[in-house]
């Protein structure tokens, strides 16, 4: 996933770094249903993958109970950031999904103003400052150009916190 304003690579793999891959799967207790984000080097294992070209926005969410995305941070194919916390919040609200989002951490966006902050459990802004991303199984020299965040949706805030504030400052929404 694009990690920054401006990519000026061909890669569009960007993977979670295995310390997140571990808190995530330690959040869902292991049991992680869907990634609607994946790629063939992804290092986070859900029962249900989702890579190009097939279009994880495009597939059902409401049949899956846990899902982790780490969704394209610019523009991809017409959709945005948005498009994906639209329909995670969705998910979340008409099937009771427990969803976390790797995202930048950009507050002043129409994404962070209209769901983030209206619907979201909870985030945590990582103490990472410039993460680094993961592409085809290797630790990317560069780190991200910004801050980046877990948003949390669903109903176990107490877990989300207890899980990521050894990773940042978590807040509930």
């Amino acid at each position: 996933m694009s990690a920054g304003r401006k990519n000026n690579s061909t890669n569009k793999d960007f993977n979670t770094p295995p310390k997140y891959v571990e808190a995530v799967m330690e959040f869902f207790d292991g049991k992680l249903d869907l990634d609607p984000c994946s790629n063939e080097f992804s290092l986070i294992k859900a029962k249900r993958t989702i890579s190009l070209p097939e279009d994880g926005l495009l597939c059902s969410w409401n049949e899956y109970k846990t899902i982790f995305i780490n969704p394209p941070f610019g523009r991809f194919n017409k959709t945005s950031i948005y498009t994906w916390l639209d329909i995670a919040q969705s998910a979340s609200l008409h099937f009771k999904s427990e969803i976390l989002f790797l995202i930048p951490v950009a507050t002043n966006t129409k994404h962070f103003k209209h769901i983030v902050f209206r619907w979201a459990e909870g985030i945590c802004f990582l103490e990472d400052t410039r993460l680094k991303f993961w592409s085809e199984g290797k630790e990317m020299k560069k780190g991200a150009p910004m801050a980046c965040c877990f948003v949390y949706f669903g109903q176990n805030y107490d877990k989300f916190n207890q899980v990521f504030s050894k990773y940042g400052k978590v807040f509930k929404i």
